[in-house]
């Protein structure tokens, strides 16, 4: 009977969830815009501001994992909201990937692959930065005061 109720009510749930990821994703996508506005990069020039956003971003996911696991309960809407739908619409290893491929383009090959290392190796260093000083946070405030 309950099986029954649970699935009669999935696809309100379902639409909830999308409806909270497509408006984070438009939010973080106009952040992103905000920030390409902020920091332009040039047609022939090095594509700081997506390896910005994108480190930035990945910090921010290793910061908010931590702390809505770890660090206290969430609404169940938030991990949606904000992790797949403002912080993927904020990150953009799309435009990454277009980066690389004019990098390539324009005959600067060895600017490419090392971005693309760069990128991948920064965005995993800041996730665990990003984890780990949470999780300094969480057990710090866990600890009992003497």
């Amino acid at each position: 009977m309950a099986e029954a109720r649970q699935r009669r009510n999935a696809p309100h749930g379902h639409a909830q969830v999308l409806t909270v990821i497509a408006v984070g994703g438009a939010i973080g996508a106009c952040a992103r815009y905000a920030a390409a506005l902020l920091w332009p990069t040039g047609a022939a020039g090095f594509p700081w501001t997506t390896l910005g956003v994108n480190a930035v971003g990945c910090l921010v996911i290793g910061v908010f994992l931590v702390a809505i696991t770890e660090g206290w309960s969430a609404h169940p809407l938030l991990r949606p909201f904000f992790g797949t739908g403002v912080l993927g619409g904020f990150t953009t290893f799309s435009t990454y990937c277009a980066d690389i491929e004019r990098l390539v383009r324009e005959d600067r090959v060895g600017l490419a692959l090392g971005y693309l290392v760069a990128t991948v190796v920064l965005a995993l260093v800041a996730v665990r930065i990003g984890a780990v000083t949470a999780r300094r946070f969480t057990l710090a405030r866990r600890r009992p005061r003497r």
